[in-house]
């Protein structure tokens, strides 16, 4: 279980550098073109690992296990995560970071729906400290945002804690590394067809006709020099490889609810690096929100913490 929270720790810490990375190449490509990339790339840096999580378990793959990772792969890559860097394109990389963050209310539910993981009264808690301080963060009354810019972030948070919760079993089975690696190269690959088939002349002046200009003629090789190489090796190596192993890991380790801690986390950095980084101003009510945040993150961890101390005496 030790070894779980320090696995939540190095993806807050991933994560939380997330929005900022694909921020700073926003506009440089296209969304789905970006998408691709960085989990194709993610996806072949973890085969190594992958390979090396089953010959420890010596475990195989079956062709049931390559259905189900193709379906995650199209949850949480195809569908979640270009409605994710769609978000990023039409508002800040804080705000994003902040919505996505409600990712443990979702989770949460799905995981006592799918996996019957108990809902205790410190997670009800903690997600009602959360709900609130996303409230104070985004601060709806008084801030303009945009609303095209909030659906799509939601729709990615929704979607991205199916792909979470679905995936659970499958970590626990052959390791976070193993799900990861091949749901994002299948997920990867699902897109690769969606591509082609927007260079299609049809498909694509009907695309453009329909004001969805980005996923016409989706470019592959397009918008890379060496300025933006080392943002994109990042993004692709460490925000995606690297840091959704550790989230599966996480929760191979502890439970769908506890990884999901992550993202209580988030909110807390995120803005703080956003600062730092893009410049964006942390106001009053953010500080104030992200209060809210981590003492929900504390009133949710501190319980289990405490159980573990007192089994080991």
């Amino acid at each position: 279980m030790q070894k779980g929270y320090l696995y939540i720790i190095l993806t807050t810490i991933i994560f939380s550098t997330m929005e900022i990375a694909l921020k700073m190449v926003s506009g440089v490509f296209n969304p789905i073109q970006l998408t691709f990339t960085r989990f194709f790339i993610g996806g072949l840096f973890l085969i190594p690992f992958a390979v090396s999580a089953l010959r420890k378990r010596n475990a195989s793959i079956t062709s049931s296990d390559l259905y189900h990772f193709a379906f995650l792969g199209f949850l949480g890559i195809v569908i979640s995560m270009i409605l994710y860097q769609l978000a990023v394109q039409n508002t800040k990389a804080s705000v994003v970071a902040v919505l996505f963050s409600c990712n443990p209310v979702f989770v949460t539910i799905f995981a006592f729906m799918f996996l019957q993981e108990a809902i205790h009264k410190n997670n009800i808690l903690a997600l009602i400290l959360e709900v609130i301080g996303s409230a104070i963060i985004i601060n709806p009354l008084n801030v303009k945002l945009s609303v095209l810019g909030v659906m799509l972030t939601m729709a990615s948070t929704l979607i991205f804690a199916l792909y979470g919760v679905f995936g659970k079993r499958r970590s626990a089975q052959y390791s976070g590394i193993v799900v990861t690696c091949f749901s994002f190269l299948f997920g990867s690959l699902e897109m690769l067809v969606f591509i082609a088939l927007s260079h299609i002349s049809p498909v694509a002046s009907w695309l453009s006709s329909t004001g969805l200009e980005m996923f016409s003629n989706i470019p592959l090789f397009s918008g890379y020099s060496w300025a933006v190489l080392p943002i994109v090796i990042y993004i692709c190596i460490v925000n995606s490889g690297i840091g959704y192993a550790c989230y599966f890991t996480a929760m191979e380790k502890t439970s769908a609810q506890t990884a999901s801690l992550v993202f209580f986390f988030k909110p807390i950095m995120a803005p703080i690096l956003a600062l730092i980084l893009l410049h964006e101003v942390i106001p009053f009510n953010m500080l104030l929100g992200i209060l809210f945040i981590l003492i929900g993150s504390l009133s949710s961890i501190l319980p289990d913490l405490l159980r573990q101390k007192a089994a080991q005496v």
